[in-house]
């Protein structure tokens, strides 16, 4: 009984070997597949920015056209390498983890063969026991138990040597893949930020390269093109004899007015065009 006391004692650390990495490498695998969904969701984002970037782009002055087509392009470059980020760590990273299901059940079903067969063990033993207690003289029985006995013994050790080998190889296996995935996990996010960085330099510049005050004398351009065609002028004091009104008041106190009506009919009436063109140009200028 010692014997297969020690071998449970063996079996229940190779089981939670077992148990740990079915409960971890799960956790992982779920975790991991997250962060590669939601890297693509990101770059899904980077992407509709990438196009808003690109329409506003198409109703600004030239300037600052320019500046967001090239910032855009440079998130689109960077969005490129989050695409290969993302193919990566489903490649390098969550696929081998996939992989530890089919091992961990392989390794549960050598588990379970094994309490099989010690059962079994343990059962023969039981008998044996049993028999010398009530049948102590029936040496042909007893023989006939001791053997089946032994033979359950042989057949626990061969599956607790198989068991042991399996699991040694399965730890073994499970801390290389352990090291390569996660070295692989780091390789592939450095190589995507190293990118980024770079790509991202590259779009900072552009931002700062950006004349604004250029664009904006170009604006200020249009705007006054539009409202003012040029500055109006602007109406003179009424109360100046050189305006048209403050004129006619004039002529109807003063004795002369008819006379300098007369003498002054043609200038008059050019004088007395000019602010009501001045009047229009005015209305016409308005911006509100």
């Amino acid at each position: 009984m010692n014997v297969v006391l020690s071998r449970d004692s063996q079996v229940r650390v190779m089981e939670s070997t077992v148990t740990n990495a079915e409960k971890y490498f799960g956790q992982f695998c779920s975790l991991l597949a997250s962060y590669t969904r939601k890297t693509a969701r990101l770059r899904d984002k980077a992407d509709q920015l990438v196009k808003q970037l690109i329409d506003f782009a198409n109703t600004e002055n030239p300037e600052l056209r320019a500046a967001m087509r090239d910032f855009a392009e440079d998130l689109a470059k960077v969005q490129d390498y989050r695409q290969a980020e993302v193919e990566r760590l489903e490649a390098k990273v969550v696929s081998p983890l996939k992989l530890y299901g089919a091992q961990i059940k392989q390794a549960r079903a050598d588990i379970k063969k094994y309490k099989r067969v010690q059962n079994n063990e343990i059962k023969q033993l039981e008998k044996l026991e049993k028999l010398r207690q009530k049948s102590p003289s029936d040496r042909q029985m007893i023989n006939q138990a001791e053997t089946s006995a032994q033979r359950a013994s042989v057949d626990t050790s061969r599956t607790t040597h198989h068991l042991a080998e399996t699991v040694d190889t399965f730890q073994e296996q499970k801390l290389k893949d352990l090291r390569r995935i996660f070295s692989d996990f780091v390789t592939i996010e450095m190589v995507f930020h190293a990118k980024a960085v770079e790509v991202y330099s590259s779009a900072f510049q552009t931002l700062e390269n950006y004349d604004l005050e250029r664009d904006l004398q170009d604006f200020r351009a249009k705007m006054h093109g539009i409202c003012g065609h040029g500055s109006a002028q602007p109406l003179s004091d009424t109360s100046s004899p050189s305006v048209p009104w403050a004129l006619s008041s004039q002529s109807a106190q003063s004795p002369l007015g008819n006379t300098r009506k007369e003498e002054e009919g043609s200038e008059g009436d050019s004088v007395e065009e000019s602010p009501l063109e001045d009047l229009r140009g005015q209305q016409q200028g308005r911006c509100d």
